[in-house]
This record gives C-alpha cells, sequence and structure tokens, in this order.
C-alpha cells in the first residue's frame, strides 16, 4: 500500500488513479519548452545579447542568485563589446 501524493489516501501499489480523488498517478514527464532549457537560453543569449534577459529571468528553474550573475555579465560583455566596436570604427 502507498499513499496518494494527491489526498494522502492509501491506494494500492499499482494503482494507475487513485479511487477517493480520480487523480492520475502516472502522469508523464513533460519536455520543458524550448526558452526553459539551457540550450535554449544560452542560443537567445549569443544571438540576441540582453534582449533575451527576459528569458532568464522568467526561467523557473534558475535561482535568483544565479539570474543576477547572468544579467550582470550579458550586460557587462554587451557595453564591452559596444566600447570595443566604436574603437574599431574610429580606428578606420
Amino acid at each position: 500500500m502507498k499513499k496518494c501524493p494527491f489526498c494522502a489516501e492509501y491506494i494500492q501499489d499499482d494503482a494507475i488513479k487513485c479511487r477517493y480523488c480520480n487523480e492520475l498517478l502516472d502522469k508523464k514527464e513533460q519536455k520543458p519548452k524550448w526558452y526553459y532549457t539551457n540550450t535554449g537560453t544560452i542560443i537567445a543569449l549569443l544571438a540576441i545579447g540582453p534582449f533575451a534577459l527576459p528569458l532568464v529571468w522568467l526561467n523557473p528553474h534558475y535561482k535568483t542568485h544565479i539570474k543576477i550573475l547572468i544579467t550582470i555579465i550579458v550586460l557587462g560583455s554587451s557595453i564591452w563589446f559596444y566600447y570595443a566596436t566604436k574603437d574599431i570604427y574610429e580606428a578606420l
């Protein structure tokens, strides 16, 4: 016997559906959306830079300190690329 994760009633070990609350017990793990994957986030950050930061902040898998760190790195590198491009353009 095991407990139902939804209503905490005891049910059989090989039950597919709880007889008390009618919840399905074998819910398949859904694939995460592309914008919640690490690969999707990295590709978006490389492609559109700071415009992809909302994908980082809306991702439920990242902790707040990781979101802050990624934001600082992306903004810092964007500012550096701006000044590097400006210096190269002025040297022409």
